[in-house]
């Protein structure tokens, strides 16, 4: 049967409407063969497609396609935005983070800025970017719109986002120095033994876990029924330290927290350090009011020779804790659906906890004994060589390596 141009197109016209790109390629490589001499021109001419394209598909057929679900050969198509553009993703994050809202405990982060007011300022810094490119790319970074939520109680201090902006300018001017910055915490305290434990894991059908019906605390390990993990996160490098207790949650077992971190992980890391930021919130073992976080962060800073500066989250604003949502939400949810039955099952899991973007965590169990209780005079406050800052001293304050002269 003779095949004409005006049928060849005819034929074109009626199927490739219907078939994807590679389906495309196949029939036009397939209908370039069966002609023979002359049919590239021919089918180029009837199909729309350029010469080299058919030429390209018929050397396909010819090698034997095989069947696939891609569009394009691997390596095919254009390169993604944030390789062509280096530090885009780094940029954009920027650009977003100092407005983060809402509870970053939950593995999602949100922003109520515009994809298309983002995309402006990106051109403006000199990037090459469309409001959509913007919108896939919050997705990648692990931020989405979010609606408001009523969860705020009582007034908020009039200087909170004034001491964001202290704390944040601090941590930079940390990090631009090479110098070690980071955030610290006590994870909630969680029950030892075979108790509940929220989430869901894979398992044979019809056999989960099974646990304690009620969460009691076992009478056999008396005080010892709870774990509490103390972290610490280096936020220049995305890697974190747990000591996981068994006594109490006081300042001695925070700043013990951070020197067994120092000594594992901070001295190799900054072997030329000479300063340390330490970012915290306002109550717990280590708020801004408490004694003995003071004079045992003292005793750390004569140890190592570090000038340490602690600025404080403003109060009732926790949440905002970079460890909260970089680190403490992703343990979370490696252990959900497991039993926390001890001590060693705790740390390992801690110890096991990764991310897609590169989070390493080490964990030990810390065997000290840490009695409460304990007073600290106004003598001993009074020889810790602190230096206040002039914004909001309470929160703000630099403990020397050594004792300030009279």
């Amino acid at each position: 049967m003779e095949v004409t141009a005006e049928g060849l197109a005819r034929f074109f016209d009626v199927v490739l409407p219907h078939l994807n790109e590679v389906q495309r390629r196949v029939v036009a490589g397939a209908m370039s063969e069966m002609l023979g001499r002359g049919g590239k021109t021919a089918v180029a001419t009837a199909s729309g497609m350029s010469r080299n394209t058919v030429i390209k598909a018929q050397g396909e057929v010819e090698a034997g396609i095989e069947p696939s679900d891609r569009q394009r050969a691997p390596g095919g198509g254009d390169r993604p935005a944030i390789d062509k553009q280096p530090g885009l993703l780094e940029a954009l994050d920027e650009l977003v983070h100092p407005d983060t809202r809402g509870n970053p405990m939950s593995l999602l982060r949100w922003t109520s800025k515009s994809s298309t007011n983002l995309a402006k300022d990106l051109v403006a810094k000199g990037f090459e970017v469309s409001s959509r490119t913007v919108l896939r790319l919050l997705h990648q970074l692990g931020y989405s719109l979010q609606a408001n939520a009523k969860v705020t109680e009582g007034r908020q201090h009039p200087d909170r986002d004034g001491q964001f902006r202290y704390l944040n300018d601090l941590a930079q001017g940390f990090v631009d120095d090479g110098e070690p910055v980071i955030s610290v915490d006590t994870k909630k305290k969680e029950l030892i033994g075979d108790y509940a434990n929220g989430g869901r894991e894979w398992a044979e059908s019809g056999h989960p876990e099974r646990t304690q019906v009620h969460d009691f605390p076992n009478p056999e390990l008396g005080e010892n029924a709870k774990a509490i993990p103390y972290g610490i996160y280096d936020v220049g490098n995305n890697e974190g330290w747990v000591s996981v207790g068994d006594t109490s949650d006081t300042a001695e077992f925070a700043v013990n927290s951070i020197r067994r971190w120092w000594n594992t992980m901070g001295r190799s890391r900054f072997p030329n350090a000479t300063r340390l930021l330490i970012t915290a919130d306002c109550g717990g073992s280590n708020g801004n009011r408490v004694r003995a976080w003071k004079t045992h962060l003292a005793a750390f800073a004569a140890e190592t020779g570090l000038r340490v500066t602690v600025a404080h989250y403003p109060p009732g604003t926790s949440k905002w804790n970079r460890i909260e949502h970089r680190m403490f939400s992703f343990i979370t949810a490696n252990w959900r659906g497991r039993p926390l039955v001890d001590l060693r099952t705790i740390v390992e899991l801690i110890a096991n906890t990764t991310t897609d973007t590169g989070l390493t965590i080490q964990a030990s169990y810390d065997p000290n004994w840490y009695p409460t209780g304990v007073k600290i005079t106004n003598t001993e406050l009074a020889a810790v060589p602190l230096e206040p800052h002039h914004w909001h001293p309470e929160w703000n304050y630099t403990i020397n390596a050594q004792p300030i002269p009279a």
